[in-house]
């Protein structure tokens, strides 16, 4: 029987077929004859079957070319197969798009401009070509070299960074005749010092996007000492304006550098979103420099305050949100605010302060990793009947207390007012506030939470408190019209007003005495 075999391709095929003639064509010739022995005898053809064998051959050897060439035009094929297409390019967006060469932003040094940082000539003129140079530009960075760089109030611009390198300081001058007037804020009123107009900043900005300020620790400095023996003497006319003041803007950072000695509070963010302060140091003596806050988010969102070094002469930092009755008709709250990784000293006022100004709002609120020292108060908020709106959802979590007068503080009669036009009637709300894991040592008296008939404080969490106190002789747990819980250990031993949970939470003994009125002051 005859046996059949697959071919697996063309060029097999081809093989096989070529194989197969030339074998047969040997049958043919040299087949030996039945019986006797192969070499003795050769077969005859007849002259009339060669043609016909001839021409099969021919014919096979044909289909075994075409064969072969029908194998490789498919393995060309094959090949083109798989081989990988080119990539499509891509289509081009933007001024690219357009024909346009997009370009980095210029990088301008300060003494292009004709900047001299000797410390006596002014370079207000350099400055503000050199931020109209990033403004003709679309933005840019302007370089402030090693210097000393005198210079009256000039105004920032949009997708600008201020580098001041290291050595570098840019110096404030002190006659107020250079800085100009700005109308008062309008969540202010008629002004915070005085009536009417108010001095501008250092260096100021409004409804801006994109701005950095940052170096490798050069220094921006007010010299504000003229200006606050000018405010004791009640010399001035107009109320002091801030070292850095940027306002109605957006996507702001400020790292790596010092400010300091501001005539008023340093670094004041007003209706601003998304700001970011990081590795700033900020410094003004801890006495004789008033009002010289050290950060101050008033109606702003979205703020983050980390890694920083205050010690001042007023708040460390202060969240605050309009005044009275005009804070409450701008209605701009703070949210959103994190302090983390904070090292704060304040002899005059309180490392952290919610107030007094806060009749926008304030809430969520976290303040965490701090250590406040060398202070009167810790950590505060302030608040009157006058200022309406809340203080809601604020958490105080792992602060360090050292040194300090008085460690934790709810005051809800700080009357100070804008003029006689507030209204008494608009009682804030203060509630939801956790404080957990305080500690610290030399407190005098470790909380003071003085709600009121008007402004109760409801629904305050101590979870986790060990503080150590220098005076046992008096209340150093002092509370008056508070509602809320102690959860676990707390020392000093709290006041009376709180319910008391253990560590899984569960109702060791629930207080009637909410309203009990416990605050010393004479201490």
């Amino acid at each position: 029987m005859m046996e059949t075999t697959a071919v697996s391709s063309p060029r097999a095929a081809a093989v096989a077929v070529a194989a197969a003639a030339t074998g047969a064509a040997a049958a043919v010739v040299s087949s030996p004859r039945r019986g006797g022995p192969s070499h003795h005898h050769r077969r005859w053809v007849p002259a009339a079957v060669a043609p016909s064998y001839r021409a099969c051959l021919v014919v096979l050897w044909v289909v075994g070319f075409m064969l072969v060439f029908l194998w490789q035009s498919t393995s060309v094929g094959r090949v083109r197969l798989y081989t990988r297409p080119p990539m499509p390019k891509r289509a081009p967006s933007g001024a690219a798009a357009m024909g346009q060469w997009v370009a980095s932003p210029p990088v301008y040094d300060l003494r292009e401009f004709g900047a001299v940082g000797d410390g006596r000539t002014v370079n207000t003129a350099a400055f503000e070509a050199a931020v109209a140079a990033i403004a003709d530009r679309g933005g840019g960075r302007l370089t402030v070299p090693a210097g000393r760089w005198f210079t009256a109030p000039f105004n920032l611009t949009s997708q600008m960074t201020l580098f001041l390198a290291a050595g570098a300081e840019i110096l404030g001058i002190q006659d107020e005749r250079y800085w100009p007037l700005m109308p008062p804020l309008p969540s202010y009123g008629y002004g915070r010092e005085h009536k009417g107009p108010r001095y501008g900043s250092l260096i100021h900005g409004q409804d801006l996007k994109d701005v950095t300020i940052t170096g490798h620790n050069g220094t921006i400095n007010g010299q504000g000492q003229s200006w606050w023996i000018k405010f004791r003497r009640k010399v001035l006319n107009h109320t002091r304006g801030p070292l850095v003041q940027l306002m109605r803007s957006s996507n702001i950072i400020i790292s790596n550098i010092t400010l300091r000695d501001s005539p008023f509070w340093t670094l004041h963010a007003y209706d601003c979103k998304n700001v970011t302060i990081s590795e700033t140091t900020i410094l003004a003596p801890i006495a004789g420099a008033p009002n010289t806050d050290g950060i101050d988010p008033d109606s702003c969102e979205n703020v983050v305050i980390k890694n920083c070094y205050i010690s001042v002469g007023d708040d460390g930092i202060a969240i605050k949100s309009g005044w009275d009755q005009y804070g409450i008709a701008y209605g701009r709250p703070s949210s959103n605010i994190t302090i983390q990784n904070v090292v704060i000293r304040s002899m005059v006022s309180a490392g952290v302060s919610i107030g007094s100004e806060m009749s926008g709002g304030v809430s969520n609120i976290l303040v965490e990793n701090v250590h406040i020292w060398d202070s009167r108060r810790g950590v505060r908020i302030k608040t009157a009947p006058g200022r309406g709106a809340y203080v809601s959802n604020i958490s105080y979590r792992n602060i360090t207390l050292e040194n300090v007068r008085v460690g934790i503080v709810i005051k809800t009669d700080y009357n100070e007012h804008p003029d006689e036009g507030f209204d008494p009637k608009a009682v804030p709300f203060i509630g939801n506030i956790s404080y957990t894991s305080i500690h610290g040592q030399g407190v005098r008296v470790p909380v003071r939470i003085q709600g009121s008939a008007e402004i109760p404080v409801k629904n305050v969490t101590f979870h986790g408190m060990s503080v150590g106190i220098v005076d046992r002789k008096h209340h150093v747990f002092q509370c008056s019209f508070v509602q809320g819980q102690v959860i676990g250990y707390v020392f000093p031993v709290p006041c009376k007003n709180l319910d008391l949970y253990n560590e899984r939470r569960e109702l060791v003994k629930q207080s009637t005495l909410h309203n009990v009125s416990d605050i010393d002051y004479s201490f």
